[in-house]
């Protein structure tokens, strides 16, 4: 798990080597974890991407009870900021991939006003169903042909992460980062909780107040089923960091990356 200014530092680094690979980033917390135990190709989503942040405050509790006691929250709409912030000194750029159109164009408008150094190379807001190859290839080569330094989707877990999973192979982008709704937080469409709620580890009930039908679910039926898998598998291994199933997340994977060295595959 990595700082702010760590994981900003990561992004620069992979621009700066734009070597035609693209480097995978997934911004989660408990939700993300707890479909990658359920479902076997976001499983493997999660664990092959070369950098993991942590969205809530669940796994960070998670990954202090492993002994990682420095572990902080860095919520997609946080890190956003924090590399709008550099790349408006720098010159970077990036796509934008879903959402709505309203959506984008708040979000464009406001990067222009706060960051003009930054470049926005494109936006796009895909259907709402699911694509055919035929459209995402092209889609593909629409964010290719934009040459973007970072491409950010707002497709919600698990689309996202599965998308950037499908189609790293041939995204010619240095960086992609699958953020939710960072990008109506970013655009104002959304009130994000206030810094201090967030502290609390109480983000997810403030979202709960705003958007109900979406996160009902997570809150009140995953979330319990997430502690107490959680729970078993701290009994288990008495914090010896293993991973708490044979189909565990990425999350738990922190001691055998830092044996490895760096911050992941990149």
């Amino acid at each position: 798990m990595v700082s702010k200014s760590e994981a900003v530092a990561w992004m620069e680094d992979c621009i700066g080597r734009r070597d035609g690979a693209c480097r995978q980033i997934v911004v989660t917390g408990f939700h993300g974890l707890w479909r990658a135990f359920e479902d076997p190709e976001l499983h493997r989503a999660l664990n092959s991407a070369d950098l993991w942040v942590p969205d809530g405050i669940a796994p960070v509790w998670v990954a202090r009870l492993k002994g990682f006691r420095g572990a902080q929250r860095l919520p997609g709409a946080e890190l956003m900021e924090a590399f709008f912030a550099r790349a408006d000194q720098k010159g970077f750029s990036s796509f934008f991939y879903g959402d709505s159109v309203e959506t984008l164009d708040a979000l464009a408008q406001r990067l222009e006003s706060r960051h003009p150094g930054h470049r926005i190379a494109g936006t796009f807001s895909p259907p709402f169903r699911e694509l055919s190859e035929d459209e995402e290839r092209q889609h593909v080569e629409m964010i290719n042909a934009a040459r973007p330094d970072v491409l950010w989707l707002g497709l919600g877990m698990p689309k996202q992460d599965l998308w950037i999973y499908r189609n790293r192979h041939r995204l010619h982008v240095p960086v992609a980062v699958g953020v939710g709704a960072g990008f109506r937080f970013i655009a104002g469409t959304v009130g994000r909780a206030p810094g201090w709620v967030g502290r609390m580890g109480l983000e997810w009930l403030w979202r709960l107040a705003q958007e109900p039908r979406k996160c009902w679910r997570r809150c009140f039926v995953e979330g319990p089923q997430f502690v107490w898998h959680v729970g078993l598998e701290l009994a288990k291994t008495n914090g010896d960091g293993r991973r708490f199933t044979d189909r565990g997340a990425a999350v738990y994977d922190g001691r055998d990356r830092e044996r490895r060295g760096g911050l992941g595959r990149g």
